[in-house]
């Protein structure tokens, strides 16, 4: 806890009384925590003085989902607590944990409306009930604590990939992120990317419905004559007023509209759009050409258009791509995460944390470019199959835009069949291929792509290819197998990629030779350190003197952890830190070891990405020169496990007796 010196404390102490201990230490720390960082001294002091300090055990609840908000909002001083959705199997979904500083409770007041979330106790827990009458009041006098508010409204919870959770996606901001886009926001103007989407009063409420439904928007404005906003319809009152059998569908629009619409100037910030949003307790504004309602319509703004604005939710850019209609729209929103992706780097945010997220954003992208190429076939699939991301993407590590690494699989048919359905296949994955290439994913040098006819095959021809990788281990078929063997489902009938891992796992069970000769290509690495503990760099051609991050650090441990992932019979685990991870559980005595390679791995692949977003590349290859001290000190660290993880990896496969 920080306290106040000289005078402000002097001064604080006198109007809190020296007496007062728990409003001064209460003062003194949500001074530091936003939105009541923002307020002036004697606001806080009187907020200070209204603060009840509650003690919670482990599981209490605070407040439940549906329960009407009472006069206060929850600060965690010290503990944790917990935030759920229901879903609509019963179970509780874990959104959010608030910690220490954290504020909750806060939307459902503002907004006026009742709990969306359940609030638990996690551990035992020190809260700040803070009493917020007259809050309202006081926001018209605190246009950025309002501004704060607002966005936390239009962003919604804070998520995180949390275990257990199955991979979905969720986003954290780091500590000090509010406040950073804060400064971006403030003056940020809003830009107008689609047409108004009106209707006349007149216009069945049904042929409203039908608009919106077909233009994919959540709310439609109700014009005059002139084109002037007479009122809107939102969702919402499609659900309170129609499905609910209150008014009817042959009804007119003007009889469910809201009206007056809330217009705004063609000039409007982002802040100045949020805090209207918060005063007025709505969700959408008309934009109109002179701010009033006297004038032509020039279109609307939700708050999901805030949300997409801010850029730095992961689930808007989710929502983004799966909307998308073509190519060049999903390059847009891949820069778009490059955006977010420096952002969590600057800010130091966990490389687990970015890279889950760059995965799902990925992963979306690709599931988005084969339901385009689906689309534009005139029949269906001749099989189930499935779609298997390789490489870095396959073990969900990559962070920019690298050249693709994929292939397919589908299902057994009658072999008098399989020419048709592999010709099927190999005409989508080509054109699969194609958009995931415009949309910046460029083709694979090697041509390791799923339009390529060797690696679009049937589940039986799949495990033929990897039983002979596997029997016959030439060294072409070891160079395939340490990317082949990364592979993780990224659409379609993921049962077809686990036959193929049982399959795998059957073959190392009855021939382990083959993991020696994975083991002993592991080894071949070269070295990242000249005598002299200078980097090696590249003696020739285009990347002279330039060092190869991917060839001399990254590789050696990721092969290191797929060939020990394997000899434990570790399926489904892929990501390189996460199979350390792993294999710290499974081999205790290494685990310190493990750890390390783990880190040193997150290392590794953050400044990777940091090299490619500062020259635009995959990040592969830079000139240590221009490294900065700490980061030549961090890469060097970062090569302490390699040495000892291949000697364990020359013992535990006796590769000093292998040829």
């Amino acid at each position: 806890m920080q306290l106040l010196n000289g005078k402000e404390g002097s001064e604080v102490g006198k109007k809190l009384g020296m007496t007062n201990t728990i409003s001064r230490r209460v003062y003194d720390f949500i001074k530091d925590h936003p939105p009541f960082s923002l307020l002036e001294t004697n606001r806080l002091i009187d907020i200070s003085e209204r603060v009840v300090v509650q003690y919670r055990q482990p599981e209490e609840v605070v407040f439940r989902t549906g329960e009407h908000p009472g006069k206060f909002i929850y600060m965690v001083r010290e503990g944790a607590v917990n935030l759920y959705r229901q879903v609509e199997t019963g179970e509780e979904l874990l959104v959010e944990q608030c910690e220490e500083g954290d504020v909750f409770g806060m939307r459902p007041l503002l907004a006026d409306d009742q709990y969306a979330l359940t609030a638990k106790v996690a551990e035992e827990s020190l809260l700040y009930a803070i009493d917020i009458s007259g809050f309202k009041d006081w926001l018209y006098q605190h246009p950025k604590v309002a501004f704060y508010l607002a966005s936390n409204m239009a962003a919604g919870l804070r998520r995180r990939t949390e275990p257990g959770l199955g991979g979905r996606l969720q986003a954290t901001p780091r500590p000090g992120h509010g406040a950073h886009n804060f400064q971006l926001l403030e003056l940020q103007s809003i830009e107008r990317s689609k047409p108004p989407v009106i209707c006349s009063p007149h216009t069945p409420i049904r042929d409203a419905a039908r608009i919106m439904t077909t233009q994919e928007v959540g709310s439609i404005i109700i014009a005059s004559e002139q084109g002037w906003p007479l009122g809107i319809i939102t969702d919402k009152d499609l659900r309170k007023k129609v499905a609910t059998g209150e008014v009817g569908l042959h009804e007119p629009a003007s009889a469910i509209m809201s009206s007056p619409v809330v217009t705004v100037g063609s000039q409007v910030t982002v802040a100045d759009v949020q805090i209207e949003m918060v005063r007025r307790r709505i969700h959408h504004l008309c934009v109109t050409e002179d701010g009033t309602d006297q004038s032509g319509i020039l279109g609307v703004i939700s708050e999901h258009d805030l949300l997409v604005l801010q850029g730095n939710n992961p689930a808007v850019l989710i929502r983004e791509i799966r909307r998308a209609t073509a190519p060049a729209g999903l390059r847009q929103l891949r820069e778009r995460a490059e955006d977010l992706l420096r952002q969590y780097l600057e800010q130091e945010v966990a490389i687990a944390y970015i890279a889950s997220i760059m995965t799902e954003v990925n992963d979306e992208i690709i599931r988005r470019c084969i339901a385009l190429a689906l689309a534009e076939k005139d029949e269906a699939p001749p099989a189930s199959f499935c779609w298997l991301a390789l490489g870095s993407e396959g073990r969900g590590e990559q962070l920019l835009r690298t050249d693709q690494d994929n292939a397919l699989v589908f299902a057994d048919v009658p072999p008098e069949a399989l020419p048709v359905a592999k010709a099927w296949f190999l005409s989508m994955a080509k054109s699969v291929n194609e958009k995931l290439n415009d949309v910046g994913f460029e083709f694979c040098p090697a041509d390791m792509m799923a339009g390529n006819e060797k690696w679009c095959l049937s589940l039986s021809q799949w495990k033929e290819q990897f039983s002979h990788w596997m029997l016959s281990p030439t060294p072409e078929a070891v160079l395939h197998s340490t990317i082949f063997f990364d592979y993780r489902p990224a659409y379609g009938d993921e049962r077809l990629a686990q036959e193929l891992t049982q399959h795998i796992f059957s073959i190392l069970d009855r021939e382990s030779l083959f993991l020696s000769f994975l083991a002993k290509d592991a080894l071949q690495n070269p070295a990242p350190l000249t005598f002299f503990r200078n980097f090696m760099v590249e003696s020739s051609g285009e990347h002279k003197d330039e060092f190869d991050i991917k060839a001399r650090a990254m590789m050696p441990l990721t092969d290191a952890a797929r060939v020990l992932v394997l000899h434990n019979r570790a399926g489904g685990v892929n990501n390189t830190f996460k199979r350390f991870e792993k294999l710290a559980e499974l081999e205790p005595n290494h685990r310190e070891l493990f750890q390390e390679a783990a880190d040193a791995y997150e290392i590794l692949i953050r400044l990777r990405a940091l090299q490619g977003l500062r020259h635009a590349n995959s990040g592969r290859f830079f000139n240590p020169a221009e490294l900065s001290k700490m980061e030549r000190i961090h890469l060097r660290n970062a090569f302490r496990p390699v040495k000892e993880l291949q000697s364990l990896l020359s013992v535990r496969f006796q590769l000093a007796y292998f040829s």
